[in-house]
């Protein structure tokens, strides 16, 4: 007898009380409410190929309620993908490919690290973008090379995230039709009913963001389901939000309904009160071959997989060029046309020995970027025409022909950056965000979560220092530099002049395996002469930049940004006095960490002790480099409102403190 959708949706609830129950620690709560809502996505609608988690042209499937992960196990385990039931049985411990919450690079078959309530969803935003734009770049009459829909899970808790309202206004704005939420509503949270403080219109709100919106869809009754998602393909122009009303740990008869199935495990006596109730009577992690037959996806993946490599076969031959382009940009590899014009920007920018500001500096560097990358899509939280990141190449994503590749994204940073997330993951597509240093705190987390899932993001913040001026402390980051550079795998760039900006690009482009931020000046800052080695080691993140004496090293400068000059001045009044002075600029501490130790060596002898590093930000960080015998000039305060001339010299960032600071370490 063939096996009924609830048999099938009850294989996934027992999947996950049984996994959550030997663990002893998880969500089974929502995995049990959303059963009936993932069997009939990934049975009648979802494309994908267990065989080839990374087809390019399969649907994406986003947990962004991910503290129900077991849900999303369980559904690949079932449909083919590579997870045992051993790695089930193995949840929520070391090394398994079953983690608490989902990751990217952990398991096969998750599209991205969520956990954070809300990114999720602003990560499928990201995905459901960088789709549209590759569409309208790559399709042509007859062959829709990238075709695919991006489906959500969401509870209360991501659509109570502000962030959830910065990404929904901006994919109804978008028009992003191939986007589907499905809004788990079952009224729980951790602290129980809902309705005491979230009493939200919801579908009113979605409505008002442009979306099309399906309410009060029994999340229990399939066909209503299916019919709902039926309905969601209907407008392309509309991202679409099936309100679904469940009944958290739905089948647990002494608990469900209640928020004592959200976050722990059911206990032996409920889940076998569970397993009777309905009408489970296998033993735990047991599935029946009938029901493991109907779950099974290997053989319908492979043929959606198979069609779209004929239908790809035929593009390839009708559009080679398109396709070599597309192949590319898959992959990941930058044009060659784009290094070349970075490699020349860095000599001209030497050569001509401007004195500009490092954001001016960033703008010519996206001048001959963008044109050469059609990869390359990003844009600001409304500071276009302040961080200089709209270029004369640059083309709105909502109407340009090709897919465009600026995004206006408004005053959201937090929705930005996590949107920018989605669109690295999803791959064809290389992002950059931009807005004022001081703004990246709306945005860490999502910075954050570009580290932790090596995504290959660039985040651009302009006016990173009290060399902002006049608009006071509320816009001058202080803290913001060290809080960046303790993020693992977060590479924060500050570079000194236009040379080492454009240096900053080029290495951020070149990364593959996680984020950098570029730290940019609003004023304007000196030009650094160097030789072609020297040039070549600003990619290692330290290296000498002066040494007032070839024999010997009585005491180490280190500057990042406009502090560096202030070193260069102090270095030189030093060396009239006959001291050896090195110089060492820093514009990227954390590639310089990376260098073997031998170059680390050569940069910052560890035999000379004598050191001060300069910058103007907290000093806390640059202990690390001159040791508690050293010295650092820093901002361990908030700032003023007053021109940066001024400023400079009454927070003591002068070439006298520096050199008399150096006096006192060789007293």
């Amino acid at each position: 007898m063939k096996p009924s959708r609830r048999d099938l949706a009850n294989a996934v609830r027992a999947l996950a009380m049984d996994a959550v129950q030997q663990a002893n620690s998880g969500h089974p709560g929502m995995p049990m409410g959303m059963a009936d809502i993932a069997e009939v996505l990934w049975n009648d609608f979802l494309r994908h190929n267990p065989a080839d988690p990374r087809w390019c042209n399969r649907d994406r499937f986003v947990l962004s309620n991910g503290h129900g992960s077991m849900l999303h196990y369980a559904l690949l385990h079932l449909s083919g993908y590579e997870l045992s039931i051993e790695e089930l049985k193995r949840f929520r411990q070391l090394h398994s490919k079953t983690p608490g919450h989902p990751e990217v690079h952990e398991t096969p078959g998750i599209e991205t690290t969520t956990g954070p309530l809300g990114q999720g969803l602003a990560n499928a935003v990201g995905m459901a973008l960088a789709e549209k734009i590759l569409a309208r770049r790559f399709n042509r009459p007859g062959y829709n090379l990238v075709d695919h829909y991006t489906y959500v899970f969401a509870g209360d808790g991501c659509l109570m995230e502000g962030i959830s309202h910065e990404v929904a206004s901006l994919a109804g704005t978008l028009k992003l039709g191939k986007l589907v939420v499905l809004y788990d509503d079952n009224g729980i949270s951790i602290d129980g009913q809902v309705q005491g403080w979230f009493s939200d219109d919801t579908p009113r709100r979605f409505e008002a963001y442009g979306w099309e919106v399906i309410p009060d869809i029994d999340g229990h009754n399939p066909e209503a389901i299916k019919a709902a998602l039926v309905s969601a393909a209907a407008d392309p122009d509309k991202p679409t939000l099936i309100c679904c009303k469940t009944v958290i740990g739905y089948g647990a008869p002494n608990k469900q309904g209640s928020e004592s199935t959200h976050g722990a495990p059911l206990g032996k006596d409920e889940i076998a009160a569970a397993r009777a109730h309905l009408g489970w009577s296998h033993a735990p992690f047991e599935i029946p071959a009938e029901i493991r037959g109907e779950w099974d996806a290997r053989v319908a993946g492979a043929g959606w997989q198979r069609d779209w490599e004929s239908l790809y076969a035929a593009y390839r031959n009708e559009h080679p060029q398109l396709a070599a382009e597309f192949d590319r940009r898959m992959r990941g590899d930058l044009p060659a046309e784009a290094l070349a014009a970075i490699d020349q920007l860095i000599a001209d920018f030497d050569r001509d020995g401007a004195t500009i500001a490092s954001r001016k500096a960033s703008q010519r560097a996206l001048e001959v970027l963008v044109p050469a990358m059609p990869e390359l899509v990003g844009g600001s939280a409304d500071l276009a025409h302040s961080n200089y990141s709209i270029v004369q190449a640059s083309r709105d994503v909502r109407s340009a022909e090709d897919g465009g590749n600026y995004i206006y994204f408004g005053v959201r940073e937090f929705g930005m950056s996590a949107i920018a997330n989605g669109l690295a993951l999803h791959g064809g597509v290389l992002p950059f965000t931009a807005t004022f240093l001081v703004f990246s705190d709306y945005a860490r987390n999502a910075v954050r979560m570009s580290a932790l899932m090596h995504a290959r993001v660039v985040h651009v913040y302009t006016h990173d220092s009290i060399g902002l001026g006049e608009d006071g402390p509320t816009h001058q980051p202080v803290e913001h530099l060290a809080s960046l550079r303790y993020i693992p795998n977060n590479r924060v760039w500050r570079p000194a002049d236009a040379v080492e900006s454009a240096v900053a690009w080029k290495c951020a482009l070149e990364r593959r395996d996680g984020p950098s931020c570029l730290a940019f000046s609003r004023q304007n800052l000196a030009h650094q002469m160097r030789t072609p080695e020297q040039i070549a080691a600003i990619a290692r993140g330290g290296y000498v930049l002066l040494d007032t004496a070839s024999d010997q090293v009585d005491a180490i400068l280190i500057g990042t940004g406009s502090e560096l000059e202030l070193c260069m001045q102090a270095a030189r009044a030093l060396a009239a006095e006959g001291r050896a002075i090195r110089v060492v600029s820093m514009p990227c501490a954390e590639a310089f960490d990376a260098q073997p130790i031998e170059y680390r060596e050569s940069v910052l002898p560890g035999w000379c002790r004598r050191r001060v590093a300069v910058e103007a930000g907290v000093s806390g960080y640059w202990y690390r480099y001159v040791g508690l015998d050293g010295d650092v000039i820093g901002l361990d305060r908030f700032g003023a409102s007053a021109p940066d001339k001024v400023l400079y010299p009454h927070f003591g960032f002068t070439a006298e403190r520096i050199a008399a600071s150096v006096r006192r370490l060789l007293a």
